[in-house]
C-alpha cells in the first residue's frame, strides 16, 4: 500500500507573528508548507470552487499510476494493487464522513453522481408523487431532481430560502412536505452564502413523512466535522477537489439502501453494491491521491486521537475553529470598504462570503485583482436560483472563501487590493 503522510513537516519561518500563533493545534504554516502552489505567491480565495492540493497527494497519485497495476483481482501482484487501492479508499471516506464503507460510491463529478442516482431514484416516482428540492442550493443538487421529476409526471416543489436572513429553516422545508413526497433534496451548506440548515432537525421532518433525504456536502464537507449517521441523510455526497483531493466526488448511502435500486448498467456488469453504480474501470490514481487528502486531513491538527475517524474529527474541529476567527476578521474588514453590499446572513455558515460594490462590475473587479495575485472570482458560481433571488440576476456578485491554508496576511492582501481598485 502507499507510503501515505505519517506526519507533518517541520514548523515554517511565520509570514506574521498573528500567524504563528496556535489554534487547537492548528498550525497554519506548517499545513502551508506542504502546497508546493503557494510558493507562487497567489492568495488563493477560490476554495469553494476548488481547493489547492498538497504534496502528498500529488506523490499517491504519481506512485500509484507508476506502481505494478491492473483490473482489480486477488491473484496477480497489480490486480491487488488495484483492489487494495478500491477498499482503502471506501475506507477513507467512510472515516472522513461516519459512513459504512460497503455504501461508499465512487463518482466523476458530484454533478454526475446527482444524475446518476436522480434517473434510479425516479424509476419508483410517477404523477402524485412530489419532490422537494431548496432555492439555496447549487443548481447540480437541483436541475437532475427537476428533470428526472418531468419526465415521469412528478411535482416539484420548491423550499425558499429567507432573503434577509439567508436562513433555510426546518420551518420552510416542512411548508413543503406531505405525505406525497418522495424525496428531499438539501445542500449541507449554501456555496455562494455559506448558509448551513439545520440538516439534522430537516432530516427528521423529512423521514416523518416517509420521504429520502438526499443531502449535497460538496461546500460543507471541507469546512466540518461530518457524521452522517447524525445527520441521518439517506444519502450524503462530496467532491475531493473541493478538500485538497483531486476532481472526482463521492456519494455514500447504507448498502441496504443501495441494494434496493435498480439502476441502468452493462449486461455483464456486476450487480453487487457499490460497484453496480460505478461504471468502466475505475481510475484508481486518483483514488490514492483521495486516500492521501483524508491523511493529511487527519494530521492538519496533531492531538488525541486512536484511529483515523478521531484523528479527522480532531482536525476538522480545529480548522472550524480557525476558519472561523478568520472568517470574522476579513467579514469586518470587507464591511467597512465603501459602497459594499454583503448577502451572506446566517448565523451558522461557512467561511464564506458573498459580496459586490454599488456601481462596480464584479467580474472587472475580479481581473483587477487577478492582476494582484489575489483569486477573487465573481459570478453565480452554479447558485443560479441564489442568484437570481438576490436580484443579482444570472452575473452574480464576488466570493471570497476561506481554505485549510488562508492566512490573514492573505485577507490582509485582500483588503488592500479591493481598496486600491475602488478608489
Amino acid at each position: 500500500m502507499l507510503m501515505l503522510i505519517q506526519k507533518l513537516s517541520t514548523l515554517c519561518a511565520p509570514n506574521s507573528y498573528r500567524d504563528s500563533v496556535q489554534t487547537m493545534n492548528y498550525d497554519v504554516n506548517t499545513i502551508r508548507s506542504h502546497f508546493p502552489s503557494l510558493d507562487t505567491g497567489i492568495a488563493f480565495f477560490d476554495g469553494p470552487g476548488g481547493s489547492q492540493v498538497p504534496d502528498v497527494v500529488g506523490a499517491a497519485i504519481a506512485e500509484a499510476i507508476t506502481k505494478p497495476i491492473s483490473n482489480r483481482n486477488i491473484n496477480t501482484e497489480s490486480e491487488k494493487n488495484a483492489e487494495e487501492l478500491v477498499l482503502e479508499f471506501r475506507k477513507a471516506v467512510g472515516d472522513l464522513i461516519d459512513v459504512d464503507p460497503a455504501g461508499v460510491v465512487y463518482g466523476r463529478s458530484w454533478t454526475q453522481l446527482s444524475y446518476d442516482f436522480s434517473r434510479t431514484l425516479a424509476k419508483n416516482w410517477g404523477p402524485g408523487d412530489e419532490i422537494v428540492v431548496s432555492r439555496l442550493d447549487h443548481d447540480s443538487n437541483i436541475r437532475p431532481w427537476i428533470q428526472a421529476a418531468e419526465a415521469v409526471g412528478a411535482t416539484v416543489r420548491w423550499a425558499e430560502f429567507d432573503v434577509k436572513t439567508t436562513e433555510l429553516t426546518v420551518a420552510a422545508v416542512e411548508a413543503v412536505l406531505s405525505n406525497k413526497t418522495k424525496l428531499v433534496a438539501i445542500t449541507g451548506a449554501g456555496n455562494t452564502l455559506g448558509t448551513r440548515p439545520d440538516l439534522k432537525s430537516i432530516g427528521i421532518a423529512v423521514h416523518n413523512v416517509g420521504a429520502l433525504f438526499f443531502v449535497d456536502g460538496v461546500h460543507l464537507t471541507p469546512h466540518a466535522a461530518i457524521s452522517v449517521k447524525d445527520i441521518g441523510a439517506d444519502f450524503f455526497g462530496f467532491s475531493f477537489y473541493k478538500l485538497m483531493g483531486p476532481h472526482c466526488a463521492a456519494l455514500a448511502a447504507s448498502p441496504a439502501l443501495l441494494n434496493t435500486l435498480n439502476n441502468d448498467k452493462l449486461l455483464p456488469s456486476t450487480s453487487n453494491v457499490p460497484e453496480k453504480f460505478e461504471f468502466g474501470t475505475l481510475p484508481y490514481e486518483l483514488m490514492a491521491g483521495c486516500i492521501a487528502a483524508v491523511n493529511f486531513i487527519a494530521d492538519m491538527a496533531p492531538g488525541t486521537g486512536s484511529n483515523r475517524r478521531e484523528k479527522i474529527v480532531n482536525s476538522m474541529h480545529a480548522l472550524e475553529k480557525y476558519e472561523d476567527e478568520l472568517l470574522e476578521y476579513m467579514e469586518s474588514a470587507i464591511k467597512a470598504l465603501p459602497g459594499v453590499t454583503m448577502y451572506g446572513h446566517a448565523e451558522h455558515r461557512t467561511p464564506t462570503i458573498y459580496f459586490s460594490f454599488a456601481g462596480r462590475d464584479s467580474s472587472e473587479i475580479y481581473k483587477a485583482m487577478a492582476g494582484k495575485k489575489v483569486n477573487l472570482p465573481a459570478h453565480n458560481f452554479y447558485a443560479l436560483e441564489v442568484s437570481r433571488k438576490l436580484g443579482l440576476g444570472d452575473a452574480g456578485a464576488l466570493r471570497a472563501g476561506l481554505a485549510p491554508y488562508s492566512t490573514h496576511d492573505d485577507v490582509d492582501r485582500l483588503i488592500a487590493g479591493l481598496k486600491e481598485i475602488l478608489n
